[in-house]
């Protein structure tokens, strides 16, 4: 009997779509296959959405939220409600981690210690939050009182990226749901079933029916008509930065929501002269670029090593790369899984093609594993005119370039359309203050790699982030609208 069998025998898989609180077909009735990317098994058959299932979606979340349901309780009541979702998330470990490796081709073992239960934390901790927060007096005069408030913006759209499924899906519905809104959850079509099931766990957590609505299907079909709409307030995304430019098309086009984009990255880890340990910041780089077979935003796909250290850091990530096991996701001892589909590992081999095309050495990996896995990949000799050193490869490939000073790798580390995260080594104390700074990312790492935690804000600078922020009580911001009500008192 196979792996995979093993552990979906007992596996409720959803085949409808989640709209009022349950599930349904789509008004056209198309379907599409999800698909286990290590041997290409049918998981299941979902529902093709279109715009239609858009507008229904739609008019259920703004149906819940002109009732006051659920925009209309007191924070604590939300609260509550959150937390006990969060407890059906943990219950529910193993179902919700087999769901998302078989569909993601994420190690099973990460799923089930990372993923799953960073998504209940996600959710508790925007719940907790909310009934601690408080609205503003301004400064009047003694005739006036003058109170800053915040309200929801009332139906936010959530369009979800396929590599981090349920992790980003709380980070979107979180702040969304603990602020008052309702919400229309399209997650990519590559990775839909844990999101479904979420949606179905909400409602046993005690989220009223039309809060929290999950369509599935393709981006023509469903990413462009929940941009366009007109009665979606606001839209959240994570994915590629070509993608987020036409959200923010719709919105100019359609209605002027607000829109937050997290985006694409290419995030270099910075090692400077006096850095040291290097077998160590070799473990550490290792796992910032091949976990989750790379498929990570903040992956650090690049590393900018000053010339005292190059040679040890070249040799350590070759070191560290031949330690990762590439296999089958259902496998407990799998560090890294098969890419995601054909296509995305087409892009990745091509990319790794064109390196070798334009100079880069590769110290180790370079070829395909088997199937859609990739071997963890490290290139040396690379220099800032290489593809590999610009564009986003998303998968198990990082690119060493050297850096003569560390003024230049500063430079160098800067030289990218992107600026979400950045990494900095050195045991300076001021050189971590002054080059953390000069770093071009909304999250520096200083020592080791980071992402922050769900206490602080997440997001990226030029073309990696618009419009807010993932993460913190600031992504509370996102969905509510402020507002000013002046009372005067002399009426």
């Amino acid at each position: 009997m196979n792996v995979q069998t093993d552990f979906t025998k007992d596996l409720s898989l959803p085949s409808g779509i989640f709209i009022d609180g349950r599930y349904t077909a789509s008004a056209a009735g198309q379907m599409f296959e999800t698909t286990n990317p290590f041997n290409g098994d049918t998981i299941a058959r979902l529902p093709s959405c279109d715009a239609s299932d858009v507008d229904a979606a739609v008019a259920s979340a703004r149906a819940a939220f002109k009732s006051g349901v659920w925009s209309g309780l007191h924070p604590t009541e939300r609260k509550v409600v959150l937390c006990k979702l969060a407890d059906l998330i943990m219950e529910n470990v193993d179902e919700l981690a087999t769901m998302e490796a078989l569909d993601a081709g994420k190690p099973i073992t990460d799923c089930r210690e990372i993923d799953v239960p960073e998504t209940a934390n996600c959710i508790r901790w925007h719940g907790e939050a909310q009934d601690k927060l408080y609205d503003q007096i301004a400064p009047s005069s003694p005739d006036a009182v003058a109170m800053i408030v915040r309200e929801p913006v009332g139906v936010v759209a959530a369009v979800l990226p396929w590599n981090f499924p349920l992790l980003m899906m709380a980070w979107k519905i979180g702040p969304a749901l603990a602020t008052g809104n309702s919400v229309v959850v399209k997650p990519a079509e590559q990775t839909s079933l844990t999101a479904l099931r979420l949606a179905e766990l909400a409602v046993e957590a005690g989220v009223p029916p039309g809060v929290l609505n999950v369509i599935t299907g393709f981006g023509p079909e469903v990413g462009e008509p929940l941009g366009r709409h007109m009665d979606v307030n606001a839209l959240t995304f994570t994915g590629s930065t070509a993608t987020g430019r036409r959200f923010l098309e719709y919105a100019a086009q359609s209605n002027l929501k607000e829109v937050c984009l997290e985006m694409g990255g290419k995030s270099a880890a910075v090692i400077l002269s006096d850095a040291a340990d290097i077998p160590r910041i070799a473990q550490i780089q290792s796992e910032a670029i091949f976990w989750n077979m790379g498929e990570n935003c903040t992956a650090n796909s690049r590393i900018i090593a000053h010339k005292d250290v190059y040679d040890e850091v070249v040799n350590e990530m070759t070191k560290a790369a031949a330690g990762w096991k590439v296999g089958d996701q259902m496998d407990v001892d799998t560090q890294n899984g098969p890419l995601v589909s054909d296509e995305h590992y087409a892009k990745v081999s091509g990319l790794v093609e064109t390196g070798k095309s334009q100079g880069a050495k590769v110290a180790h990996g370079g070829e395909g594993a088997g199937g859609l896995l990739f071997q963890p990949t490290v290139f040396a000799d690379v220099t800032r005119d290489m593809d590999i050193f610009q564009q986003e490869i998303f998968g198990p490939v990082v690119a060493v370039t050297r850096a003569e000073t560390d003024e230049e790798a500063i430079e160098l580390a800067n030289q990218t359309q992107y600026g979400l995260a950045a990494t900095l080594y050195t045991q300076s104390i001021s050189k971590a203050h002054k080059y953390a700074r000069k770093l071009e990312a909304g999250t520096v790492g200083v020592n080791a790699y980071s992402e922050g935690e769900i206490s602080t804000p997440f997001g990226g600078f030029k073309a990696s982030g618009f419009g807010g922020r993932d993460n913190g009580i600031h992504a509370h911001e996102q969905y509510t609208e402020l507002k000013t009500i002046w009372i005067d008192l002399t009426a």
